[in-house]
């Protein structure tokens, strides 16, 4: 999944990044109202966690406009506590609001909850659980199984196999996985996803008779179960 963080404490911004990034999510980080506000926008994202102190448009600014476009989910953060100001951020289409300071383990739960409650409204795919054939794959719990085994899978192979699950049936390009799954402008020159598809397949497919991870020559991986 795909976040944006608008927060112009420089700090607080870059832990909030590596602290989902480990959490497997894909961050995009903005320090000001007006980029926030752009990306937002243009980009596609699953959730927008949000400051209401911004330079350039407040946090409530930036909110109405996003509002009046589209309805990805929005997580508010203040280092104000009034009643008044949560109000505002709710009535203006604010999904939840988190008073500064805050732990890590709240935002992150109430990110995760945000995702589970508004988006697998709108798409199934962001439900907590996936599930294609035999395999069955846990977000909350970051745990595959596969005809109920275990598949020991590292944090990269995971979010590889949820990028992969989640558009089952299309085939992704190795730039599309490269910018999903490592959040890196994919250089032709690097065999990364290559390397980790295959280590994905040894796991996922190479014990079990039927196969669901499958390349598609010159153009990239699919998870399909109907595939021969």
């Amino acid at each position: 999944m795909r976040l944006l963080v608008v927060e112009d404490e420089a700090r607080l911004a870059d832990y909030l990044k590596k602290g989902l990034t480990e959490n497997g999510y894909v961050v995009d980080l903005a320090a000001d109202g007006i980029d926030g506000l752009h990306l937002a926008l243009e980009g596609s994202y699953d959730a927008v966690v949000l400051d209401v102190m911004l330079p350039g448009k407040d946090g409530f600014e930036v909110l109405a406009a996003l509002r009046a476009r589209r309805k990805t989910p929005v997580l508010m953060l203040t280092a104000r506590d009034a009643v008044e100001d949560r109000v505002k951020g709710l009535r203006e289409g604010a999904d939840d609001y988190l008073v500064k300071p805050f732990s890590f383990s709240e935002l992150l739960a109430r990110v995760q909850a945000l995702l589970r409650r508004g988006g697998a409204e709108r798409d199934p795919q962001l439900l907590s659980t996936l599930k294609l054939a035999d395999l069955e794959v846990d977000l909350a719990r970051r745990r595959a199984t596969r005809a109920a085994q275990r598949l020991d899978l590292t944090p990269q192979e995971f979010n590889l196999l949820v990028a992969l699950l989640r558009r089952r049936g299309d085939v992704l390009s190795r730039t599309e996985l490269a910018e999903q799954v490592w959040d890196i402008h994919f250089d032709s020159d690097t065999n990364i996803v290559d390397v980790a598809v295959r280590r994905l397949r040894s796991k996922l497919d190479a014990p079990f008779e039927h196969k669901l991870l499958h390349t598609v020559r010159g153009a990239g991986y699919v998870l399909d179960e109907q595939m021969p």
